[in-house]
């Protein structure tokens, strides 16, 4: 087998921001090179390509349609507007290419399912962009929740992530246009709290979902700012809150009946530069480092190494799957979009507690 053949090739829909740490990504993967980029016009899409050092090799398109035609392109990735999701990703999926989705990845789950099915149809792999499962860390953190002597049974999960981005952000980003993306500070930031709180409860869905009232929507109708309480038939619950409004937090605190987990970076974390992450763990099994006069046990801080950032990881691991689809040594791994579905149907249930004036929603497996 040639070095190329060992190597997915990548096309990118648009000149987004995220694309920078796609391109980026995919040029330290071992497994994927940056093949092709398109943008509305080709000489939008070749000043990105200057400005941000692109290899000569890279095809440069002055529409997303060149791309998805192109023949030598295996995999594409999608960083459009979520209201431009359904209709590409389907055109990528009938080409038989096969789809990284920038999350949120679809309006609502209807639109998704309709994603979902061309994939299946065509055969091919479907993965979004939620980068910081692929972490090691985030591996490691599932081993300290699945220990039943320290951790106990889950009880609790909070996980909230916010940022202000101010005045600028909300005349001009595309996350508060609803023609554009609708979902606002629900899809862009809430689509991980959901992520996360459904990571720690092994994607079991709730049982009922309830909006917190006070939401803030802008003068279109976009949710800039909300949170959200979920409910287990077996006690267990979750909160989040997501918002444009408040100063940047990434945090997230997992309660079990022996010991805790917590972390403050989890989207991006702090040292992944570096060359590892973090996380807190604490259980009835450290009472013995209390310290006199105190009633809680300090945390156990934990370092996970790694050799690569979670975004080359998500890529890595991504190409991989479209590696063995290829060789036809496997089908589509179908986890990828089970999990976005789940998350997708959550999100909904959120949208729905909102617009229905902060009633509980229901929501059937």
């Amino acid at each position: 087998m040639s070095d190329e053949q060992k190597l997915v090739r990548f096309g990118i829909l648009g000149c987004a921001n995220i694309s920078i740490k796609l391109c980026k990504a995919i040029s330290k993967a071992p497994n994927a090179t940056l093949h092709a980029l398109g943008s509305r016009s080709v000489e939008k899409a070749a000043a990105f390509a200057a400005e941000h050092s692109l290899p000569a090799t890279v095809r440069v398109y002055g529409s997303y349609e060149a791309v998805v035609e192109d023949e030598e392109v295996d995999a594409v990735y999608i960083p459009l507007p979520t209201g431009l999701h359904v209709t590409w990703a389907v055109r990528v999926a009938e080409r038989r290419k096969h789809v990284l989705l920038e999350k949120p990845a679809a309006m609502n789950t209807v639109e998704l399912d309709r994603i979902l099915e061309a994939c299946e149809v065509y055969g091919v792999q479907f993965m979004d962009g939620t980068m910081w499962v692929h972490h090691p860390r985030t591996a490691k953190m599932k081993e300290a929740l699945s220990d039943a002597q320290r951790f106990g049974q889950l009880k609790w999960i909070h996980t909230s992530l916010t940022y202000n981005p101010g005045p600028e952000f909300f005349k001009n980003s595309i996350r508060v246009k609803p023609d554009l993306d609708g979902l606002g500070a629900l899809g862009d930031i809430g689509w991980y709290c959901i992520r996360a709180i459904l990571w720690a409860v092994d994607y079991e869905l709730p049982k009922s979902v309830l909006a917190f009232p006070g939401a803030i929507l802008n003068e279109e109708g976009v949710i800039i700012s909300c949170g959200s309480s979920m409910h287990w038939e077996d006690g267990r619950s979750a909160t989040f809150h997501c918002s444009f409004l408040s100063y940047v937090t990434f945090d997230v605190t997992v309660l079990g009946t022996k010991g805790s987990l917590r972390l403050n970076d989890f989207a991006l974390p702090f040292e992944e530069s570096l060359g590892y992450g973090t996380f807190l763990e604490s259980s009835e099994l450290d009472y013995g480092k209390i310290e006199p006069g105190m009633w809680c046990p300090k945390s156990n801080k934990h370092v996970v190494e790694t050799e690569f950032s979670q975004d080359v990881c998500m890529v890595k691991e991504f190409a991989g799957l479209v590696l063995k689809v290829k060789r036809c040594e496997m089908k589509p791994e179908k986890v990828w979009p089970i999990l976005s579905r789940k998350t997708q149907i959550v999100l909904d249930a959120v949208k729905e507690s909102i617009e229905r004036g902060y009633k509980s929603v229901e929501i059937v497996s």
